[in-house]
């Protein structure tokens, strides 16, 4: 029994060494590293150091070429800035997803550190429980002598329990490798996901943006195509008007010079000089005259068919100051007789040449020889060339040629008008006085003419269409008719 008590105690001796020599101050748990979470914040770093810098542009020297440098890459930096915006929040949203994974690591890290220290502890109040168990052994050996059995059923259990500990530490310690290994594969998987997603967003983008640059280039060649056929074009037009006019130009003149040849008879050209009965007017070439500033014939013939719509009927009609004969003819063509007086030879030789009735004489000296039976009298733009005590002495005379019930109508520049002023009265170097048509009415009251209609004629609107921009009732009140004509009978 003693050596059989004293084996025991040898046994029991070499199992505290070995328990002791393997467990002391926990180097089981030191054996299992913590993950160095360090180099994966050296590299988060310097990813937050490279989006910072996205935008910015590398120092230079001093220098005004370098500052010019700088001012261009600046320029460029802010001009790109559209452009790497969803880089920059890209790789931002890495970062941060980066840095929740280290505060997930880090939670990780802490509580392996306090599975750790819980296991640790365990295995203190283990070791301790074992050594107070030893202890009780070494007190009580003859009760373990005794009790053999039961003792090393006892060491078994505890040593059981204790591998079973470690065996569940081994298998989370694993399990735990497994997830962490598992949630670095998963990231760096949506990692390259994402950053495939962008390099296929930032090629879409590339082609779409080509496309509209080579759309861009094809609507601007068109355009300048369109704008190079446009000027063209409007040149061409140009072109064709300048002849037109210069067409028109020498038609007038061509037409002119056939007029004075028909006029002179003999087919020489003679001079124009004043008109007679018009003291200080200039020697100027009067028909050249006369289709400048009075218009064309056609024109002028078709303003007059007014009249003789109102001369229907008339067994004689007086043109006084009948000049090209517009009216004379438009008079022959309805089948009405007239006949036309001008002061103006050349005039007169005109309408001859056109076969049409017309004397060359003074209109005083005219009226005042011929006898009183005329039906209807016509002076068109005459009495504005009188000077203003003639224009009462002409319509006397005009009244005591007419027959009874005859008709008279006067036409001349109207100057209520301020625009007739402005475009036509003074245009004209014979002109001498206007007449308001109040006064000229007053004047055919006073020589025994009733029945009296006032025509406003040629409308401002027809030569200015600006003038339409102006208020109607101002515009009819000072900007009215160019002209007007009074008609008037006999009573």
């Amino acid at each position: 029994m003693g050596a059989g008590a004293e084996e025991l105690t040898a046994v029991v001796r070499e199992i505290r060494e070995r328990v002791r020599a393997r467990y002391s101050d926990h180097t089981a748990l030191g054996d299992v590293p913590l993950p160095d979470l360090l180099p994966l914040l050296h590299a988060r770093d310097a990813a937050e150091g490279k989006v910072a810098a996205i935008g910015s542009v590398n120092p230079r020297g001093p220098g005004l070429l370098n500052s010019l440098i700088q001012r261009v890459k600046r320029l460029v930096a802010r001009s790109l800035d559209w452009h790497v915006r969803e880089q920059i929040e890209f790789n931002r949203a890495a970062m941060e997803c980066i840095q929740a994974t280290l505060e997930a690591l880090n939670e990780t890290s802490r509580a392996l550190t306090t599975v750790a220290g819980l296991a640790s502890d365990r295995i203190r109040e283990a070791q301790a429980d074992f050594e107070s168990r030893l202890s009780a052994i070494d007190q009580s050996a003859s009760d373990l002598r005794a009790d053999s059995g039961q003792l090393r059923a006892e060491v078994r259990d505890a040593l059981q329990q204790f591998g079973d500990i470690r065996t569940h530490w081994t298998a989370w310690r694993r399990g735990q490798e497994t997830r962490i290994t598992n949630n670095e594969i998963t990231f760096l998987k949506s990692l390259a996901e994402s950053h495939s997603s962008f390099q296929h967003r930032v090629t879409t983008l590339e082609a779409g943006l080509r496309d509209t640059v080579r759309t861009q280039h094809s609507d601007f060649t068109r355009a300048l195509a369109n704008s190079t056929l446009d000027i063209q074009k409007r040149l061409w037009d140009d072109l064709d008007k300048v002849r037109a006019e210069f067409e028109a130009v020498i038609h007038r003149e061509l037409r002119v010079v056939r007029q004075r040849m028909e006029a002179s008879g003999a087919g020489t050209l003679p001079q124009a000089g004043p008109q007679p009965g018009s003291s200080g007017a200039p020697n100027i070439d009067w028909l050249r005259f006369a289709d400048r500033f009075r218009g064309a014939e056609e024109n002028v013939r078709r303003r007059q068919q007014q009249y003789v719509t109102r001369l229907e009927g008339r067994r004689s009609v007086l043109d006084l100051g009948c000049g090209r004969g517009e009216l004379l003819a438009a008079l022959r063509d309805a089948g009405i007789p007239a006949h036309g007086v001008d002061a103006n030879e050349e005039f007169v030789r005109l309408c001859h040449s056109r076969g049409l009735d017309a004397t060359h004489a003074d209109i005083f000296e005219y009226l005042a020889a011929s006898a009183p039976d005329v039906d209807a009298i016509a002076a068109t733009h005459v009495v504005e060339h009188l000077p203003p005590a003639a224009v009462p002495k002409l319509i006397g005379l005009i009244a005591a040629r007419l027959a009874p019930r005859g008709l008279l109508i006067i036409e001349t520049p109207n100057p209520e008008s301020l625009a007739s002023f402005a475009l036509h009265f003074f245009a004209d170097p014979t002109h001498t006085h206007p007449l308001p048509p109040p006064l000229l009415a007053f004047y055919l009251e006073e020589a025994g003419f009733g029945g009296m209609e006032v025509l406003r004629l040629n409308p401002l609107v027809t030569e200015a269409p600006e003038a339409a921009e102006l208020p109607a009732a101002f515009r009819e009140r000072f900007f009215g008719s160019l002209d007007y004509a009074i008609i008037a009978h006999k009573l």
